[in-house]
């Protein structure tokens, strides 16, 4: 059932434990929030004020350059998204987070965390634990980036986020790659 205390719930079970009592004031700061296909929860220039976990559908965060849209990262049923640099500085971001399906999101916002992370260690260890995740995450791409092939990256893609691979666009998949669509269909059909 779609509820903040299951997402809560569902949240500490993904990275870091929370007692009965602290899962319902994490619950209580949650925001809910459901999107259609296509439809942006954050644009850009905008401060990217929460964390999000995605309860159902899929969300991608990208941006635009040199007239291209670049796929910085996709999140599923059951994952997390932030725009790190603007949730921790509270500056715009430069990314766009957007749903490929239809979509339950549940905000994780700034302040309010930020003050039960200092209130209660569980809480704010779980903070920690979301922000490792974020840059770990972030750190892996990289590497993959430097020093994968691109049939090695879409093999690590295939073995780690098989989901991403069912459910998004193949255009939106070559992006995240660092690939051209072509690329990643030469690669696919085992040519390259």
């Amino acid at each position: 059932m779609d509820t903040k205390l299951n997402a809560a719930t569902a949240i500490s079970q993904l990275l870091s434990p929370l007692n009965e009592d602290q899962l319902e004031i994490f619950a209580s700061i949650l925001i809910r929030t459901e999107l259609k296909k296509n439809e942006l929860l954050f644009k850009e220039g905008q401060i990217s004020d929460q964390i999000g976990y995605v309860y159902k559908g899929m969300v991608r965060q990208f941006y635009y350059k040199n007239n291209r849209e670049l796929t910085e990262h996709f999140a599923c049923n059951g994952s997390m998204f932030i725009c790190i640099e603007s949730f921790l500085r509270q500056k715009p971001t430069p990314l766009k987070v957007e749903a490929i399906e239809p979509s339950v999101v549940y905000g994780i916002p700034y302040h309010p965390l930020e003050e039960l992370s200092k209130e209660y260690y569980e809480i704010g260890l779980l903070y920690r634990k979301m922000l490792e995740a974020s840059l770990i995450l972030s750190q892996r791409k990289a590497d993959s980036i430097r020093f994968e092939s691109a049939r090695e990256r879409y093999e690590r893609l295939m073995k780690n986020n098989p989901e991403i691979i069912r459910r998004a666009p193949l255009s939106q998949i070559a992006s995240l790659l660092e690939m051209t669509p072509e690329t990643l269909s030469r690669v696919r059909a085992g040519t390259l």
